[in-house]
């Protein structure tokens, strides 16, 4: 076991006290707390774990002077602020990384990087020079209790009771190993909770990101932290990740929480916005004022040493960071910037400040997708207080690497968060199919540790008949690296997912497609995508998408595309009046199918039609 300081910040119990712990008024109806969907700044895309004190300070400064007055008002400190030798965009391992912890078994800010928590301040004085720029302040924990806690059986806070009598092993975090889960039916546990809470409302906490709290989905621990919250009195606008959060819990994510992720961590990555078409869609009937089903961060403008950006701008082109604005607008997603604000150019800045744009965003109701054909893409919404409809139009043609319109099966990303490194596919083939296509995309960190394996892979026949796709001759077969392998990796390593070992598959490399022909009466494919050790290994990772087509996936349109907008079809049946958002201009009168604007290529538009006078 490491041993830890316990009293290296001693100061904490006497300086809480003085700083006063008496609760405001109690106030339980959280979903005021957020009643349009929260936008701000978190540190994460930009500096990973490691961010300190002063950049976001000048984060914070640049969001006042440029953004407070569009609605721009979270400054989030991510991931791991507890760590006192966390440099760099990825974590360090548990066994090598100094923790900072209270006597109590509570997480405090690490000296060395947020110098003003010194003498066991903790994050008030931070809190306190956000607060006085206008805007609220946010941190991000992880589910549960440090195992350093355990570890050392420290007290919690106002009980008999120690951090070794309220956790479990079962459920730990498979992607980070700082804490334990806490088991809710345990004396103590909700104790635990409170003291935590009780401690970030003293801070002036405005707003915690809960991390591997939503997949898997951890309903004891939501209500654990509702309640804790709650009882502090102060409103803590709490957002649960990572996604996909599961659709069937929609209800319990709404009572219990402002805000939950539709996706794994998004990056600044055409497949994976391209796949946030098909989840915000599903989840758009759930939208709700003060519960917000959340798109994840905006990857935009520059990033320093992010977990998969050091040093760079956006990969996204204009034409997509449109369509992700716009498509972010129209799901009316939490919006929480990426990059380093001081460096952002006149057009990310253009982006943010846009008032018409960002109203759509704040009022707007009953948005939907409208229609989704051969990669065009329309969605609607009502204006509350006018006969107004916004629509957005996209033209999304492929995911950059592959067409989607004819998918049978998207992973969507999977990675080191991913349970199990991987995903079950179990997909009914169409009848009379003739052809099978396995594709594996890169996932946003570029593709250079993306060994992936397709474990098991299986043609189910009408008859009950079973065929190993191994047993068969591809048609043609390609891979971003190395040579495809069969009952091995592409390394040529043994078939090995997370330590266990398979003896069929196939072993392939982001990006890849493989095509076979299938035997007749073919009914179901199934197989396992997952991860091949070798890149799971690797301290960067392995990060990609799995997909299966029976049509030829490689033929996309990548020309400036019409979209032709249905005017009767919204219910405009005489002449009206369309404005683009964007570019604040007034477009004209049209009706019936004379409005058909023309979206570039990975491009979006968004407008305001109005009846004419």
């Amino acid at each position: 076991m490491k041993l830890i300081n316990v009293f290296k910040v001693f100061a904490i119990t006497i300086l809480l006290v003085a700083c006063g712990t008496s609760k405001q008024q109690k106030q339980t109806d959280f979903k005021s707390w957020a009643l349009t969907p929260p936008m701000g700044w978190n540190s994460w895309d930009c500096f990973g774990p490691s961010v300190v004190e002063d950049e976001v300070k000048v984060n914070a400064d640049y969001m006042a002077k440029y953004l407070k007055d569009y609605g721009w008002e979270y400054v989030v400190v991510d991931i791991r602020w507890y760590v006192d030798n966390q440099t760099s965009g990825h974590y360090n391992k548990y066994d090598q990384t100094d923790f900072v912890i209270d006597e109590y078994g509570r997480y405090m800010p690490s000296i060395k990087r947020f110098p003003s928590s010194v003498n066991g301040a903790g994050f008030k004085p931070l809190a306190d020079y956000i607060h006085s720029l206008g805007l609220k302040f946010g941190i991000h924990i992880m589910r549960g209790v440090p195992k350093e806690a355990v570890f050392n059986k420290l007290p919690i806070k106002g009980t008999d009771i120690k951090a070794d009598q309220i956790y479990s092993t079962e459920y730990e975090c498979t992607w980070l190993q700082d804490n334990y889960t806490v088991e809710k039916d345990k004396p103590g546990a909700q104790e635990y909770y409170n003291s935590i809470f009780d401690m970030y409302a003293s801070w002036g906490l405005d707003f915690v990101k809960v991390d591997d709290l939503s997949r898997p989905y951890h309903t004891d621990e939501i209500e654990m932290i509702r309640k804790a919250i709650d009882q502090t009195g102060r409103p803590i606008v709490l957002s649960m990740s990572p996604g996909a959060t599961p659709i069937d819990e929609h209800d319990h994510a709404t009572a219990n929480a402002n805000m939950w992720r539709t996706i794994d961590d998004f990056w600044d990555n055409w497949a994976q916005l391209n796949y946030s078409f098909e989840k915000c869609a599903e989840w758009a009937p759930y939208i709700s004022p003060g519960a917000w089903p959340d798109a994840d961060m905006l990857p935009m403008g520059k990033f320093i040493r992010g977990e998969r950006a050091t040093n760079r701008y956006t990969k996204f082109t204009k034409d997509e960071q449109y369509t992700l604005m716009t498509l972010w607008t129209m799901f009316k997603s939490p919006l929480m910037f990426g990059g380093n604000l001081p460096d952002n150019d006149e057009f990310t800045n253009m982006l943010l400040t846009n008032e018409e744009v960002l109203e759509v965003h704040s009022k707007s109701i009953n948005n939907k997708q409208w229609f989704n054909e051969n990669d065009l893409i329309g969605w609607t919404a009502n204006d509350p207080d006018s006969n107004d409809k916004f629509v957005a139009v996209f033209n999304s043609a492929g995911d950059g690497f592959v067409s989607t319109k004819s998918l049978l099966y998207r992973s969507g990303t999977v990675s080191h968060l991913t349970d199990g490194f991987g995903e079950d596919i179990d997909v009914e083939l169409p009848e009379g199919s003739t052809d099978l296509y396995l594709i594996v995309n890169d996932g946003g960190d570029g593709y250079s540790w993306d060994h992936a394996n397709w474990i098991n892979p299986t043609i189910h026949l009408d008859n009950g008949d079973k065929v190993k796709l191994t047993d068969l001759s591809w048609e043609e077969a390609f891979a971003g690296w190395g040579t495809i392998g069969i009952n091995k990796s592409v390394s040529g390593g043994q078939l090995n997912v997370k330590g266990t070992v398979y003896d069929n598959g196939i072993g392939t490399h982001s990006q890849s497609i493989i095509h076979y022909k299938l035997p007749e009466n073919s009914k179901r494919f199934t197989a396992f995508g997952g991860l091949d050790i070798v890149g799971t290994n690797d301290k960067a990772g392995s990060t990609v998408e799995f997909m299966i087509s029976t049509e030829d996936p490689k033929i996309m349109n990548e020309d400036p595309t019409a979209i032709p907008v249905n005017l009767e079809a919204l219910g405009f049946n005489g002449e009206c009046t369309i404005r683009d958002l964007w570019n604040h201009k007034d477009l004209g009168t049209y009706s019936g199918l004379d409005f058909a604007p023309t979206i570039n290529y990975h491009g979006a538009g968004l407008y305001r039609i109005s009846k004419a006078k």
